[in-house]
C-alpha cells in the first residue's frame, strides 16, 4: 500500500510538467528555460511508472527503500565530487551551474534527503500499516491506519531483519506486527499470548498459560455495530501480563477447526483435540493469536512465529476515514 501511493504520488506531481513538454511550442524560449525541470518531469514518470512499479514486483517496499537510498546517495555523492568541480572549471564560477547539469543529477541530489529520512525513520523509529482484517476485532477495525514502534525490540538491520542492537523482548500481551512464517512477504498482526518456554493451552475457548487460567470478565457490548461484527459474538474483558484488552468470542463456532491445523515447524511441541490444544513455546519463537478469537487465523494453526520475523510493536491508531474517533487511540 505505501508503494502504490508514493508512486501515484510521484506521478501525479510529474504529470503536468511531462504534458506541457509533450504540448507546448516547439519555439516557446518558456520551454527552453524550463528544459532541465522537464527533463526531471520525464524522468521521474519513469521512476514511478518502471522503476518502483518494477522493484515492487520484483522486491518489497523495504527493498525498493533500500536501493531508492543507495543509488541517490550515489548520485549526490558522484555529483559533489566529480561533476560539480569539473563544471565549474568548464563553465567558470560565474555561471550557474544548475541548468548545465544533467537531469538525473539533479534528480538524485534533491530526493536523496527525502528518501534517507524516510528510510531511516521507517527502519529504525516507526512504521505505518493499515489493518487489512477483522481478525484483531474490537481491539483494531478494518481500515485503521496504525503505527509501529520498530525499536521496541531492538534496532534491526532492514531487510535481513536481523538484530544488531538488544533493546527488548516482546511482552505476553502487546500487539505485534510480524512477517507471516508460510509467506515472509506478507506482514500480520496479532497478540503476543506466549513467549519462549510457555505452555499455552486453549479449551472450551478458555486460555491458559502455565496452568493459570487468565482472568476474564464480562466488557461493555454497547460499541457493537457494523458489518464486521456478529449476533452471536460475546466481549469479555481479559488480562494478559500487564494488558487488560477486549476479546471477542463466537458462541456458534468451535473452540478450534483441526481440518484447518498445517504442518508446520515445531508441529511436535503441540498437542490437537477436539477439545482445544496445547503448546510448548519453542526458543526463540512466539504464539500469536488475535483478540477476535473465532475469526483469527494465527499461531493456532500456522505454528510460532520465530524472533527474525519480528517487525514491531503496534502502540498507536493515527489514522481511520470512516471513524474519525479512533484517532490517537492507544492500542492496549
Amino acid at each position: 500500500m505505501d508503494l502504490q501511493w508514493i508512486t501515484l504520488l510521484l506521478m501525479v506531481i510529474c504529470l503536468p510538467g511531462a504534458c506541457w513538454d509533450l504540448f507546448a511550442a516547439k519555439n516557446s524560449s518558456q520551454r527552453e528555460g524550463l528544459q532541465s525541470w522537464l527533463q526531471l518531469a520525464w524522468l521521474g514518470l519513469l521512476i514511478g511508472a518502471l522503476g518502483f512499479g518494477v522493484l515492487q514486483k520484483w522486491f518489497g517496499f523495504s527493498e525498493a527503500l533500500l536501493i531508492a537510498t543507495i543509488v541517490t546517495g550515489a548520485v549526490m555523492i558522484l555529483e559533489r565530487s566529480y561533476f560539480k568541480p569539473k563544471f565549474a572549471e568548464d563553465l567558470g564560477e560565474a555561471q550557474p551551474i544548475l541548468l548545465h547539469e544533467p537531469a538525473w543529477l539533479d534528480l538524485g541530489r534533491s530526493f536523496f534527503p527525502v528518501i534517507f529520512v524516510v528510510f531511516f525513520v521507517r527502519s529504525f523509529i516507526a512504521e505505518p500499516f493499515k489493518i487489512p482484517s477483522g481478525s484483531m476485532i474490537p481491539t483494531l477495525q478494518i481500515g485503521d491506519f496504525i503505527l509501529v514502534n520498530k525499536f521496541t525490540y531492538g534496532l534491526r538491520l532492514p531487510v535481513t531483519n536481523r538484530t544488531f542492537v538488544e533493546l527488548g523482548k516482546p511482552q505476553r500481551g502487546e500487539v505485534m506486527v510480524f512477517k507471516y512464517p508460510q509467506d515472509p512477504s506478507t506482514d500480520f498482526i496479532k497478540r503476543v499470548v506466549g513467549v519462549p518456554g510457555d505452555v499455552v493451552e486453549y479449551k472450551h475457548k478458555r486460555l491458559t498459560i502455565n496452568g493459570q487460567s487468565l482472568s476474564v470478565g464480562p466488557a461493555n457490548q454497547i460499541q457493537r455495530a457494523g458489518l464486521q461484527e456478529f449476533a452471536n459474538a460475546d466481549r469479555f474483558e481479559e488480562t494478559l501480563g500487564t494488558h487488560h484488552h477486549v476479546i471477542q468470542i463466537r458462541n456458534d463456532q468451535p473452540t478450534l477447526y483441526n481440518s484447518r491445523v498445517m504442518d508446520y515447524p515445531n508441529r511436535d511441541a503441540c498437542e490437537y483435540n477436539n477439545d482445544g490444544f496445547v503448546c510448548t513455546v519453542p526458543p526463540g519463537h512466539y504464539f500469536m493469536m488475535g483478540d477476535n478469537r473465532d475469526s483469527s487465523s494465527d499461531s493456532r494453526y500456522w505454528g510460532f512465529v520465530p524472533d527474525q520475523n519480528i517487525v514491531g510493536r503496534a502502540f498507536l491508531i493515527w489514522w481511520n476515514f470512516g471513524e474519525l474517533s479512533r484517532i490517537g487511540t492507544y492500542i492496549p
